[in-house]
């Protein structure tokens, strides 16, 4: 049976420097708790399950599954995410944010920008963001995050934001994964500590979830998709054209040349 643990992380043992920039009546602690309850588990099934089925049960924001591997990770149009044991950060954690169900990509693009700095600040690489879901270097997956959110009516009550980051991988990748994945030591020259950068991106989220109106800019300052051709598969539908824009909802604006189109969710491709 898969083991597990509950730690419960305060804003201190994250980091120091988060605990100095916290005051009571800002920062985290206005934004609905003062401590993250990591809950460890050597195997699961799926983070984003665990999360899901917490959250529907009552969970508060602020609940973080962490494992050190999944048997069947989710990713984004059903796909699997597989990593060998022990090798990647496979975390989700519960928010609840104010936002309208238009606005919930922007849960999203908080945790892809918090991973992205903490690579940055634990391995010294900084990713770059594919929309909508992705962190890359060079157009090769760096992570993957997966959000999924439950409704009352049309009003969101919790969302749940899962990320699979490849962190210590062999230096050679299986030949599938060959030219279009990384991992973070290959990136740093070295192995990445995951404790630390499980730390720094919590840090990173709860300063980003206080000013969630703040991350739409930040985010486009990043993505890498703006700018590049990009071909989008929807339901039912195929969109070829130029990246534009990510507009204050997280939406990718993309011209076609014929016309303006607004994408709430695809896959998109990079063509150049």
């Amino acid at each position: 049976m898969p083991s597990s643990r509950h730690v419960r992380m305060t804003r201190t043992a994250i980091s120091p420097r988060l605990a100095i920039r916290t005051r009571e009546n800002g920062g985290m602690a206005s934004y609905g708790y003062k401590i993250w309850d990591v809950r460890r588990h050597a195997e699961l099934d799926s983070t984003n399950r665990l999360a899901a089925d917490l959250a529907r049960a009552g969970a508060p924001e602020g609940v973080v599954v962490v494992a050190d591997h999944q048997t069947a990770g989710r990713g984004r149009l059903g796909r699997t995410w597989e990593a060998p044991p022990g090798s990647s950060l496979l975390m989700t954690v519960v928010l609840r944010p104010a936002l309208d169900a238009g606005r919930l990509h922007l849960a999203t693009m908080a945790v892809a920008l918090a991973a992205a700095d903490a690579c940055a600040d634990v391995a010294g690489f900084a990713p770059e963001l594919k929309w909508p879901n992705d962190l890359v270097v060079h157009d090769r997956k760096l992570a993957g995050i997966l959000a999924e959110a439950g409704f009352e009516g049309n009003a969101p009550r919790w969302v749940v934001v899962g990320i699979g980051l490849n962190v210590n991988w062999p230096a050679e990748l299986p030949a599938e994964l060959s030219g279009i994945a990384v991992a973070a030591n290959h990136l740093a020259g070295r192995d990445v500590d995951r404790e630390l950068l499980l730390a720094q991106l919590l840090e990173g989220l709860a300063n980003r979830c206080s000013s969630l109106d703040a991350v739409a800019e930040d985010y486009r300052r990043r993505c890498r998709t703006i700018g590049r051709d990009v071909r989008v598969e929807l339901s039912g539908e195929t969109l070829r054209g130029r990246a534009v824009d990510v507009d204050d909802a997280g939406h990718l604006v993309v011209d076609t040349g014929d016309n303006v189109r607004v994408v709430a969710a695809g896959d998109v491709v990079h063509l150049r």
